[in-house]
């Protein structure tokens, strides 16, 4: 991960030193962060035999939970925030009495931008910790790779990032963004606003870019009347040599640069484009993949002037996300940084809590039962809902990078937009 240009080389030695120590935090909250909701004492907790019929990691005092990230290798720069706000969450949930009377614990695992590792480590936390939620993965590859674990020892996974979608399973919660809430919205608001015809799509070399890409394929060449993809190219996870697409680009003179280009490969790839002289003011560029812990590698100054099209910004104004911030920044540190998989990731713990409260159990497949329906009002993005599809009802926001590492929001849809993970046409 590249230090900050403009004097910021302290700040990125903080975050660098964060990813190290995260791994190795212990498993308990590391201090109570309750500017969002108020302490209380632990409620008189209702017999464990009652609540827990499957043999969960539940005792009459505390539940164990999963966290599962990568806090090392490529990801660690996207994934290390969805880690700070799940821990946010559970001292919080924990310091207004816990889940049913009880206190949360946590069993960490990390990913290591190992797609087999996160296999392994889910299958550790459902088998030997049995953990009676895992809050983790990012990348799709590695959602994909311990989805058959979840289904086959029946945990449930709270999975933060936005994805291409087409998948639904009762061992899933998705508390991203889905295609037809991102990509598609994505798509015509650009197509709208800037009268894009011609499109280059990038990617980072694996199920996500390669399906959302697809996905925006698709839609420009047989929904964006006129429209038309004139270039297509993916690269290696950390891949870090972008020179010779850039050079395709100034070539072709594409109305939109569509990116998708993940973890620490985001430094090189915004870097090289400064250095090649695209100006962002001028030429536009839309990604998926960028937020403000990206931008915390990559520099203010490097990306601004791109639109990032995602369902939650830190800049966000409302009365909860000014709490969520403040409590986030009081626990990690002023100069950390929130991004729309943090946001994400800290949705999950609190989702579980009042699933398991409305369902009066832990067990797995009466939380799965009980999830349709559950309202998260308090959420920073505002209202969530929980849809029969086990993904979110969530608005969709255009935000432009400036050169502060934070982001304008340009444009908001005025309603929550329906989650459908399989769009006819694009499948």
């Amino acid at each position: 991960m590249s230090t900050h240009q403009d004097g910021s080389d302290k700040f990125s030695a903080t975050r660098r030193r964060l990813l190290k120590g995260l791994a190795a935090l212990p498993a308990a909250p590391l201090l109570s962060s309750t500017a969002l909701f108020p302490s209380r004492a632990f409620a008189q907790a209702p017999a464990t035999s009652a609540v827990n019929t499957t043999g969960l990691a539940v005792t009459d005092t505390d539940v164990t939970v999963g966290i599962l990230h990568s806090v090392t290798g490529t990801m660690a720069i996207s994934e290390t925030g969805s880690v700070q706000a799940e821990k946010l969450a559970i001292d919080q949930i924990n310091a207004m009495g816990g889940v049913l009377g009880r206190k949360i614990k946590f069993v960490q695992e990390d990913g290591a931008s190992d797609w087999p590792n996160f296999a392994e480590k889910a299958k550790k936390l459902l088998v030997n910790d049995k953990c009676a939620a895992v809050f983790g993965c990012w990348t799709s590859a590695s959602r994909k790779a311990v989805l058959p674990v979840f289904e086959q020892y029946n945990g449930m996974l709270y999975y933060p990032t936005f994805y291409e979608g087409l998948e639904q399973s009762k061992n899933v919660i998705y508390t991203g963004q889905e295609a037809t809430q991102q990509i598609i919205a994505g798509l015509d608001w650009v197509q709208r606003e800037k009268g894009a015809k011609s499109f280059y799509l990038l990617g980072s070399d694996y199920i996500w870019p390669r399906t959302s890409n697809k996905i925006a394929r698709k839609h420009i060449e047989n929904f964006m009347k006129g429209s038309k993809v004139v270039g297509e190219e993916y690269f290696p996870l950390g891949h870090t040599q972008f020179n010779s697409v850039i050079n395709k680009i100034k070539l072709t003179k594409p109305d939109v640069i569509y990116a998708i280009i993940v973890g620490g490969s985001n430094v090189a790839f915004y870097k090289q484009l400064k250095a090649a002289g695209i100006d962002l003011s001028k030429q536009t560029l839309l990604t998926i993949s960028v937020t403000e812990d990206e931008i915390d590698g990559i520099g203010g100054d490097n990306i601004a002037g791109a639109y990032s099209c995602m369902k939650y910004f830190q800049s966000l104004d409302n009365p909860n996300n000014k709490d969520f911030v403040a409590a986030f920044k009081k626990m990690w540190g002023e100069k950390t940084v929130i991004g729309d998989v943090t946001q994400a990731a800290y949705l999950g713990p609190w989702l579980w809590k009042l699933t398991v409260e409305k369902a009066g159990s832990f067990d797995i497949d009466k939380i799965a039962e009980a999830s349709a329906g559950i309202e998260f009002p308090k959420a920073p993005e505002g209202y969530v809902k929980i849809h029969p599809n086990h993904h979110l009802w969530s608005k969709t926001r255009v935000g432009q990078a400036q050169l502060d590492g934070q982001f304008k929001v340009v444009f908001e849809t005025p309603d929550l937009i329906e989650p459908n993970p399989f769009p006819k046409g694009y499948q």
